[in-house]
């Protein structure tokens, strides 16, 4: 039995077995685009400045992540508690507990993809969590137009790019770098115009060609974790 093998079947103990954790982190095989994932964590529903996408998403599964991914994103959300504390963020789909393919996605299968609602605010001015619902799919088939609009709702650049900062810091922190963002091109323009856009700009890979659906409602974030290329059960 390989080490990767010995150590998937070890995770798999600690999630059943009563007792301390020897090991906590989750352990992913493969790729997004063709992967899985051992000891995955469950993110949570919600907390004080941010919210899932649909509770009923969470119920049937579709929120798993790697270890290190779910640690750096509560961090970064407990630093925009303090740093931006009027702020409101969405979370998206994530992936199966075990991973595998997660339609309609091409990605997501190896607890190393989440995708982030974009931030907006309301016509007072208010940060308000984008209304997702089944009549919208889950807010997947919102659509903003070329000034980020959407009805009553505005994209809040400053507050996307203050938490792509602070993904991007925790997830160093975290041993799971951002490795890729995928955001509408025509966006970036005002995303690298905000306070942290030349960090972002300079520290973090964004897609620049046209992705297989128009990522303006959301933005899709993967990380980088070393994962075993071992893809058998």
């Amino acid at each position: 039995m390989n080490i990767s093998r010995l150590c998937e079947l070890l995770v798999v103990l600690i999630l059943v077995l009563p007792g301390p954790a020897a090991c906590a982190d989750s352990i992913c095989f493969g790729t997004p685009r063709k992967g899985r994932i051992a000891g995955a964590a469950q993110l949570p529903d919600h907390g004080i400045n941010y919210v899932t996408y649909s509770s009923l998403g969470v119920t049937l599964g579709r929120t798993y992540v790697h270890s290190r991914v779910r640690d750096a994103m509560l961090a970064s959300y407990s630093a925009l508690v303090k740093i931006a504390p009027d702020k409101i963020y969405v979370y998206g789909e994530t992936g199966w507990q075990s991973g595998g393919k997660f339609k309609p996605h091409r990605t997501h299968q190896n607890g190393l993809s989440v995708d982030f609602f974009v931030p907006v605010t309301d016509v007072k001015g208010r940060s308000v969590a984008l209304p997702t619902n089944p009549l919208n799919k889950f807010g997947y088939a919102i659509e903003f137009d070329a000034n980020g609009q959407y009805q009553s709702y505005s994209i809040d650049f400053e507050a996307l790019g203050e938490h792509l900062y602070q993904l991007s810091i925790a997830t160093k922190k975290a041993g799971s770098p951002i490795s890729r963002v995928i955001f509408d091109p025509p966006y970036l323009p005002r995303l690298f115009a905000t306070k942290h856009g030349a960090y972002l700009q300079s520290n973090v890979f964004f897609m620049q060609s046209k992705a297989w659906v128009r990522h303006d409602e959301h933005y899709h974030v993967d990380f980088s974790v070393p994962c075993s290329s071992d893809q058998s059960r």
